[in-house]
């Protein structure tokens, strides 16, 4: 079974200065999502499943018109919601960020003062992964260690989705402790696919990342965090 975790390209996040929420592609956002969609074009998938934001639709549009699919959304993808920033200065986010950073390590639980506490957030993600995945026969058979059993091993899925997102999946499919700042230990860049491939170990699988962040097919000046 093989995990293929996408990145959605540049957002445009600052447009004429001010903040634009759930923002579309940028130019060079929807060059990158071409190019991610060539590239997908040579995989097999068995499903291919996308956040309901309008960056992550845009990004796999190419790669759904590649590979001759309908649009299916999974609504539990969605990255963590930031707070109502539309419409005011980009210096605002710019700064709420920076604080955020700044604090104790403890206290980025909270996450943004108006948005969701990242706490809320990981276990969002988590219990979505494992009712996605047990709805397809994948769950894990050991409390201790990341064991899971696997229904249909060469089944390969691809989703569509944040850096957020796909942190925190990683984080659960590896039996990792989890972090307030997922995003920044995992550093996925834009239109970038991350592996998560299942190897049979004893009576089950364990999940095996390589790589992480692949960006083979962008060119060198186009890449971007």
């Amino acid at each position: 079974m093989e995990l293929l975790l996408l990145r959605h390209a540049q957002p445009l996040w600052i447009d004429n200065g001010l903040c634009v929420d759930n923002p579309p592609l940028t130019t060079l956002g929807q060059r990158q999502a071409e190019a991610l969609g060539k590239r997908m074009a040579h995989e097999h998938l068995d499903h291919i499943y996308v956040s309901p934001l309008l960056r992550t639709r845009q990004t796999a549009a190419p790669i759904l018109r590649e590979l001759k699919r309908d649009e299916v959304i999974e609504p539990w993808l969605e990255e963590i919601r930031s707070p109502i920033w539309h419409g005011s200065p980009g210096e605002r986010a710019a700064k709420a960020y920076e604080e955020e950073r700044a604090r104790p390590g403890r206290e980025r639980w909270h996450g943004l003062e108006g948005g969701e506490p990242v706490k809320d957030f990981i276990a969002r993600i988590h219990a979505g992964a494992e009712k996605f995945l047990g709805d397809r026969g994948i769950y894990r058979i050991e409390h201790e260690l990341p064991i899971w059993h696997i229904e249909k091993p060469g089944e390969r899925i691809a989703c569509v989705a944040h850096a957020g997102t796909n942190s925190a999946v990683i984080c659960h499919l590896l039996g990792l402790s989890p972090t307030p700042w997922e995003w920044e230990r995992f550093v996925l860049g834009h239109a970038s696919i991350s592996r998560l491939e299942a190897l049979k170990i004893g009576d089950g699988y364990v999940f095996a990342l390589s790589p992480l962040s692949d960006l083979e097919h962008i060119a060198r000046e186009d890449r971007t965090n």
